[in-house]
């Protein structure tokens, strides 16, 4: 990629996105009209996108898809991880084509603009990805206009005035608003999601919403629990009152260290109950803060359907599901916390667990929506913990 700036926009651009380093990239709109600001990161997942779009992990991001086809098999209501995208904005190799699937009902130009969100085409993502992976993720705007009318200044001027993720609590933005109890399991091809009701006694799960992807919760329930969701600021007494027999920390958006202010003293008080506790992604970073250790902004960030992660127990390696851009510290660990995952491409950690709590938690996604299915036993773990 080129540092320079472009004198002149090219014929029939529509769309470009402006780094916070005065880099232009010029390409073709589509979705919504407008601008974001936000985060600009690579993801690497094949297939997925609604659901990636959809995560509210990807709150304040601006997701470059690594794989050239996005869109191809168009959008229907069942992939989706929340009502509504919480990432800014995508940006494609390829245009967006009709969409060829049996499933889809919708195409995705038409589902980016229902849902106010901004594309860009034309990109050479593999060198906007080699930039970040060298240069760390810049911030930066994704703006579209079909007219091809752009304020350069301006939105360079947006770029360098937004503060980036570090110190910035999003959980609390993207969090449910009231507690409420979720029902149903995962999804069959066929059958579509599983809305039976269980009628023997289940163990009784508080998940704490910090942004939470909805496959966490039906992989819970289809691993034998009832889940009752509270939002990312519910107090100890607020989780006690459902009488639990065990606590979930979801994943979500932003800098664990924010969100720690007022969810760390919480996740103490519950681990001192000794009830088993599970954790996911920003969920295992809070865990890692509430006992003592530190957790760092990464260069690149890990986002993606195929990341290996060692099993230090027995030295299995999962593929595995990933989307963080902070990480735990392992030199920073107490005596009473033990690694148990660590990532093969970067050696960071990935997993650890309490060596005097039933507690537990792992950077990376075991519901696999999208990716693969090799963690799901986690659930099965953590269910079995309770019973």
């Amino acid at each position: 990629m080129a540092d320079a700036k472009p004198l002149s926009m090219p014929v029939g651009a529509t769309g470009v996105l402006v780094l916070a380093s005065g880099e232009i990239l010029w390409g073709r709109g589509f979705g919504a009209e407008g601008d974001a600001v936000g985060e600009v990161c690579f993801h690497t997942a094949m297939t997925g996108y609604q659901e990636i779009m959809t995560d509210p992990s990807f709150a304040g991001q601006i997701i470059n898809f690594t794989f050239p086809h996005i869109g191809n098999v168009g959008a229907n209501p069942d992939d989706i991880e929340a009502d509504d995208p919480h990432a800014l904005g995508m940006i494609v190799r390829q245009d967006v084509t009709e969409p060829s699937n049996f499933r889809s009902t919708e195409h995705l130009d038409a589902w980016m603009v229902k849902h106010k969100r901004i594309g860009l085409s034309g990109i050479d993502t593999r060198a906007l990805t080699r930039r970040i992976r060298l240069g760390g993720a810049p911030n930066g705007v994704i703006a579209h206009s079909k007219e091809g009318k752009f304020d350069l200044d301006a939105l360079l001027e947006k770029a360098r005035g937004w503060p980036g993720l570090e110190g910035m609590d999003l959980a609390i933005t993207v969090s449910c608003e009231t507690h409420f109890g979720w029902e149903g399991g995962v999804w069959k091809l066929g059958a579509g999601y599983d809305t039976s009701r269980p009628q023997t006694k289940r163990p009784q799960v508080v998940a704490i919403d910090y942004g939470s992807k909805r496959n966490i919760f039906r992989n819970l329930v289809q691993a034998g629990a009832d889940v009752t969701v509270l939002p990312a600021t519910a107090t100890f007494e607020q989780v006690m009152a459902f009488n639990p027999d065990g606590f979930f920390l979801s994943n979500g958006p932003g800098d664990p260290a924010a969100t720690g202010e007022y969810a760390v003293p919480v996740i103490r008080q519950l681990l001192e109950t000794g009830k088993p506790l599970f954790g996911i992604c920003l969920g295992h970073q809070l865990l890692g803060l509430a006992v003592g250790a530190q957790t760092t902004k990464m260069f690149q960030g890990h986002r993606g359907a195929n990341h290996p992660v060692k099993r230090l127990e027995d030295g299995a390696v999962e593929i595995t599901s990933m989307n963080h851009g902070f990480a735990v510290e392992r030199e920073s660990l107490p005596a009473n916390a033990r690694e148990t995952h660590v990532s093969l491409f970067d050696g960071s950690n990935a997993g650890i667990e309490l060596t005097d709590r039933p507690a537990f938690s792992v950077q990376y996604h075991p519901e696999a929506s999208p990716g693969p299915q090799d963690s799901l036993y986690l659930f099965e773990r953590f269910v079995w913990m309770m019973a």
